[in-house]
C-alpha cells in the first residue's frame, strides 16, 4: 500500500484537495479531525492534557479554546502539547492504515498540516503540497470568524516556509485557478502515486533500496 502525505500551509486549499481525493475513492486520514476525536468526550488525550494543563477539562472534554488561549505563543507549551497529541494521532494514524491494508487498499492519503515540520512525511512514500498565491492564502485566512492578521503572522511563524514546502515535494497541487484545475492536478497524482514501489507500510519500515 502507497502512502500519500497531503500537506500545505494555512488557506492554502488543503481541506478541498483531500476531500477531492475522497471523492476519487481514496482513503484520508484527517489529522485534524483526529484531534478532534482525542479532546472530545471520552476521547483518548483527555485525560493527559487535563493533567498537563489544569483547568482546561470541561464536562468530560478538552475545551480547545481555552487550551488554545494557553499555548498560543508559547513554544514550551506547545511542545508540552504536542508531546502527547503527536503520539496518540501517529497511533489512530496506524490504526487507519491497517483497516486500509486489510480492505486491500492500493493507496491511502495522510492529511497532515505539520508533515514536515514533524518529520511525518518519513511516513510517507510520498508528499503533495498544496499552494496558492500568498494573496489568495491571506484573503481565504483573514475572512475566518476571530483570525487577525496578527494571528496569522503568529501561525505562519511555527510552519515550514511554502518554497521550502514545495521544495520538499514530490507532487504540486495548484489551489486558486478553480476546482477543476486542482481536481485535474489531483487525479494525475493519484494515478501516478498508485505506479510506486510501497515502501513504508507497515510501519516501522526502512526506505527502498
Amino acid at each position: 500500500m502507497v502512502i500519500l502525505g497531503l500537506t500545505g500551509s494555512i488557506g492554502m486549499g488543503k481541506t478541498v484537495a483531500a476531500g477531492m481525493f475522497r471523492r476519487l475513492g481514496i482513503p484520508v486520514h484527517d489529522a485534524d479531525a483526529a484531534v478532534h476525536r482525542l479532546l472530545g468526550r471520552r476521547g483518548g488525550a483527555v485525560a493527559a492534557v487535563a493533567a498537563a494543563f489544569p483547568g482546561v477539562l470541561r464536562e468530560g472534554a478538552i475545551d480547545r479554546r481555552e487550551l488554545g488561549r494557553r499555548v498560543f505563543d508559547d513554544a514550551a507549551a506547545i511542545g508540552r502539547l504536542e508531546g502527547v497529541l503527536h503520539p496518540a494521532v501517529r497511533a489512530d494514524q496506524a490504526a487507519f492504515l491497517r483497516r486500509q491494508a486489510r480492505r486491500g487498499c492500493k493507496l491511502a492519503v495522510l492529511d497532515v498540516p505539520l508533515l514536515f515540520e514533524t518529520g511525518a512525511d518519513g511516513n510517507c512514500d510520498a508528499v503533495a503540497v498544496v499552494m496558492a498565491p500568498p494573496f489568495v492564502q491571506e484573503a481565504r485566512v483573514l475572512a475566518r470568524p476571530g483570525m487577525t492578521r496578527q494571528r496569522l503572522e503568529a501561525i505562519r511563524a511555527r510552519q515550514m516556509a511554502d518554497a521550502e514546502k514545495r521544495r520538499r515535494a514530490d507532487f504540486l497541487i495548484p489551489s486558486g485557478l478553480g476546482r477543476r484545475e486542482t481536481l485535474r492536478a489531483i487525479m494525475r497524482i493519484a494515478a501516478q502515486a498508485r505506479t510506486l514501489r510501497p515502501c513504508r507500510w507497515p510501519w516501522p519500515a526502512a526506505a527502498c533500496p
